[in-house]
C-alpha cells in the first residue's frame, strides 16, 4: 500500500474510467497525480455498463474523439498493459421497417457530406449473412466493420494499475467534504486527510454537477440508472454487437454463450444513497426488442439484472473542458455513451492541463454551454 500523498501537479476527482485515463495521461507526461474516489475504482456506472466500444449512431459532434479512441483501443495493451478484453467485430443497428431504413440511409448521406465514411447500410441479404439468426420481417442495417466491445470493470482497472506503476496515487473511500482556493492552490478536505494541487479534474460521474458547484460552475446533470440484463447461456448466434433503429437496445453474446442485453433504458438513481431501483417494466421493453430480433431468444431465461448511476447533460453530451475558475477541468456527463472514449479524453484533458490546445475540437463540449448568457 503506498504511503499517504498529500500534493500533486493535479488531483482528479472520482475513480471511474474518465478520472483514471485522465491520470494515467498526466503521469505519461510526467506530472505527479492523486486520485480521490468516494468509493472504490470502478464502483459505478465505469465498471458496469455494456463495454461498446462503437462509433455507429453517435452524435456528429461526438465523431472525431470517437474515431481518435477507436484508433487507440486497436493497441490497448500498449497504453495500459491490458487488452482489456477487447474484441473487434461490428456493429449493427437492424431495421424494421422502411421509415426506420430511410433514416439510416438519410444519416449515411449526411455522414458522408460531413467526411465521415465508417457507416453504411446494407439490405437484408448482407443481414442474413452477417446476422443469420435475425428475424425474416428485419429489412437492413445501419453498418461499421470494426466496432466491437471490451470488459468495462477489467478496463478500468487496467488504466488504474498503469497509473498506478507510473506514479500515480489512488485514494479510495476518500468523499470530498469541501474545496477551498487559497492563492495558487486549490485545497480538498476529506475524512481521509486534506490534499492540494494547483489543477483540480473533475470527473466524478453522475456526481460531477454537484463536485462543479463546490467550485462555483453550475453544470446541469441528472443522475440515471441504465440497466443490463444477462442470460443462460446459448448457442453461439450472433458474433456481431447488435442494436436496433428506433428502439433501446444493446445486444452481445459472449464466448460462453451468455447473452448481455440493455440499450440505455433507465431505473431509478438515488446518488446520495450509493443505490438503484429496477424499472422492470422498462427491462420488459428492452426485453421485448431483442426478442423480436432473434426469436432464438424467445424463452431464454434473464439470469440477473442490474443497473449503474451514470450522469446524463440535458443534450446528452459530454462536459469536457476549462471552469470558470483557475486550474478547474471537467470531464463529466457522458450520458451512457463515454465508455469507449476514455483513452481519447484522458489525452485530451491532459493537454489541457499543459495549456496546450488540444487537436480535437471540444467546442460541443464546453461546460459553459448551458449558461443562460450563451
Amino acid at each position: 500500500m503506498m504511503a499517504l500523498r498529500n500534493t500533486a501537479d493535479a488531483i482528479v476527482i472520482g475513480g471511474g474510467i474518465h478520472g483514471c485515463s485522465a491520470a494515467l495521461h498526466l503521469v505519461l507526461r510526467k506530472l505527479s497525480v492523486i486520485v480521490l474516489e468516494k468509493d472504490y475504482v470502478g464502483c459505478h456506472a465505469s465498471g458496469v455498463n455494456a463495454g461498446g466500444v462503437r462509433r455507429l449512431g453517435r452524435d456528429f459532434t461526438e465523431l472525431p474523439l470517437a474515431q481518435a479512441a477507436w484508433e487507440m483501443w486497436q493497441d490497448m495493451p500498449a497504453l495500459v498493459d491490458d487488452d482489456c478484453g477487447y474484441r473487434q467485430s461490428r456493429y449493427l443497428k437492424v431495421a424494421r421497417n422502411d421509415v426506420q431504413l430511410e433514416a439510416a440511409r438519410a444519416r449515411v448521406a449526411e455522414l458522408n457530406r460531413r467526411g465521415f465514411t465508417h457507416e453504411e447500410v446494407i439490405d437484408r441479404h448482407i443481414l442474413r449473412r452477417l446476422l443469420p439468426a435475425c428475424g425474416s420481417h428485419c429489412l437492413g442495417a445501419l453498418h461499421v466493420e470494426g466496432d466491437g466491445a471490451a470488459l468495462p470493470f477489467r478496463t478500468t482497472q487496467a488504466f488504474k494499475r498503469r497509473a498506478e506503476v507510473l506514479g500515480a496515487y489512488f485514494s479510495e473511500q476518500t468523499p470530498v467534504n469541501r474545496v477551498t482556493r487559497r492563492k495558487s492552490l486549490w485545497h480538498v478536505t476529506t475524512p481521509c486527510g486534506n490534499f492540494e494541487a494547483p489543477v483540480l479534474i473533475n470527473a466524478a460521474g453522475a456526481w460531477g454537477g454537484n463536485f462543479a458547484k463546490k467550485v462555483g460552475d453550475d453544470i446541469p446533470l441528472e443522475a440515471h440508472a441504465p440497466m443490463l440484463v444477462s442470460t443462460q447461456s446459448l448457442p453461439a448466434f450472433a458474433e456481431p454487437i447488435v442494436g436496433a433503429l428506433g428502439a433501446a437496445l444493446s445486444f452481445k453474446q459472449f464466448p460462453n454463450g451468455t447473452v448481455l442485453i440493455g440499450g440505455g433504458v433507465c431505473g431509478e438513481a438515488f446518488p446520495s444513497e450509493n443505490r438503484t431501483r429496477l424499472d422492470i417494466a422498462g427491462l420488459e421493453r428492452v426485453l421485448n426488442t431483442a426478442r423480436d430480433i432473434f426469436p432464438i431468444i424467445s424463452k431464454a431465461q434473464v439470469n440477473r439484472a442490474w443497473a449503474g448511476i451514470e450522469g446524463y447533460t440535458p443534450d446528452q453530451l459530454p462536459v469536457i473542458g476549462r471552469g470558470g475558475a483557475p486550474g478547474i477541468l471537467h470531464a463529466f456527463g457522458f450520458s451512457a455513451h463515454g465508455f469507449q472514449l476514455a483513452p481519447a479524453v484522458g489525452g485530451v484533458v491532459a493537454a489541457l492541463v499543459m495549456d496546450e490546445t488540444p487537436n480535437l475540437s471540444l467546442h460541443s463540449f464546453s461546460p459553459d454551454r448551458f449558461s443562460s448568457s450563451k
